[in-house]
C-alpha cells in the first residue's frame, strides 16, 4: 500500500491528507475518497441554503421596500387631489364636468390596457390559436368600432363642457374684466356701482351665481386657469376672450397663467374670492378705483 498525498481546505488553512493506494492495482482506498466526497456534497448544500437565506432576505427587503414607498406615495397622491390646483377636487358645476371627463378616460385607459394585456397573455398561452381568429372581425371591432365609441363619447362630454362654458346663462351673469400683464392680474367690474374698482392677483365675485370672465392682454399670450372651477381660456392681444364658469360655495380658489409668458411666469398667480352675494357689493366698495402696479407674486384688493 502506498501514500499519496491529496492537498484540501478547513475553512481558510489549507490541509494535506495521505490516501491509501494499493500497490498491486494503483487504485486509491475508496473509503477515503467517499468520504471527501460526502464533505464536498456537505459544503454544496451549506453553500446552497446560504444562498438561498440571502436571497429571501433579499427578496423580503425588497417587499418591504415597495410596501414602504407605496404607503410613502399614499399622502402624496392623497395630497395631489386635495391641492388647491386639482381639477379633480371640482367646486363649480363645470369642473365637475371636466372632472367627470377625466374619470372617464382614466377608466377608458385602463380598460384598454388591461383588454391589450389580456389579449398578450392569452397569445403567449395559446401561441397556435391566434391563426385560427378571424384577423377582420378583430380589426373592426377593436381597431374600428371600440375607438369610435370612446372617442364619440368623450366629443359628447367636450361639446357639453364647451356649451356650458360658452353658453348665455340665467339670469344674467357678473361679469369680471381680466387683464393678464407680465408677470400679474388686473381685475375690473364694469356693470356694478364702481366700474373703476380694481382689484390686483385677486378677483371677487359671488358665490352660488354664474360668473363671465372676459380675459384679454396688451402684452404676450397668457392663459387664465383656476383648476377647482373650470376650464381655461387664453389672454390673446388684440383680443377679449370669454369664459363663464361659477363657484358652488363661498372661499378662495387658487388660478395661475397656464401659458408660458417670460421670465416671471412661475410666480403669476391669482385668487379667486368667492362671496356671499349680499356681501358682495361692500368688498367692491373697499377696493381702490387706482392702484400702484403690482410686481409679480404680490397680491392686492382682499
Amino acid at each position: 500500500m502506498g501514500k499519496v498525498t491529496s492537498i484540501g481546505w478547513t475553512g481558510w488553512r489549507a490541509t494535506a491528507t495521505r490516501v491509501g493506494v494499493s500497490r498491486g492495482s494503483g487504485r486509491p482506498n475508496f473509503s477515503m475518497v467517499s468520504i471527501l466526497a460526502a464533505a464536498c456534497a456537505a459544503a454544496r448544500r451549506a453553500g446552497a441554503r446560504t444562498a438561498a437565506r440571502a436571497g429571501a432576505a433579499r427578496a423580503g427587503m425588497a417587499q418591504v421596500s415597495y410596501r414602504a414607498g407605496l404607503l410613502a406615495s399614499l399622502p402624496a397622491a392623497s395630497a395631489g387631489a386635495a391641492s388647491p390646483f386639482s381639477t379633480l377636487d371640482p367646486a363649480g358645476p363645470v369642473a365637475r364636468i371636466i372632472a367627470r371627463l377625466w374619470w372617464i378616460m382614466a377608466g377608458a385607459s385602463v380598460a384598454i390596457t388591461l383588454g391589450m394585456i389580456a389579449l398578450a397573455l392569452y397569445c403567449a398561452v395559446h401561441p397556435s390559436r391566434p391563426a385560427a381568429l378571424d384577423a377582420r372581425k378583430w380589426l373592426l371591432g377593436g381597431g374600428i368600432l371600440f375607438p369610435s365609441v370612446v372617442l364619440l363619447a368623450l366629443l359628447g362630454g367636450g361639446a357639453y363642457a364647451g356649451w356650458v362654458m360658452a353658453a348665455r346663462l340665467a339670469p344674467p351673469p357678473f361679469v369680471v374684466q381680466v387683464q393678464a400683464r407680465q408677470w400679474y392680474w388686473e381685475a375690473r367690474y364694469p356693470e356694478t356701482d364702481r366700474p373703476q374698482a380694481r382689484s390686483v392677483n385677486v378677483v371677487h365675485i359671488p358665490a352660488a351665481m354664474p360668473v363671465e370672465f372676459r380675459v384679454s392682454t396688451p402684452d404676450v399670450i397668457h392663459s387664465f386657469w383656476v383648476p377647482r372651477l373650470g376650464g381655461k381660456v387664453d389672454a390673446v392681444p388684440g383680443r377679449i376672450n370669454v369664459i363663464r364658469l361659477q363657484a358652488d360655495r363661498p372661499g378662495i380658489y387658487r388660478g395661475l397663467c397656464a401659458e408660458f409668458c417670460g421670465a416671471g411666469h412661475a410666480q403669476m398667480m391669482l385668487d379667486v374670492h368667492a362671496h356671499d352675494a349680499a356681501r358682495l357689493p361692500d368688498v367692491l366698495a373697499a377696493l381702490p378705483e387706482d392702484g400702484a402696479q403690482a410686481q409679480p407674486g404680490q397680491r392686492s384688493g382682499r
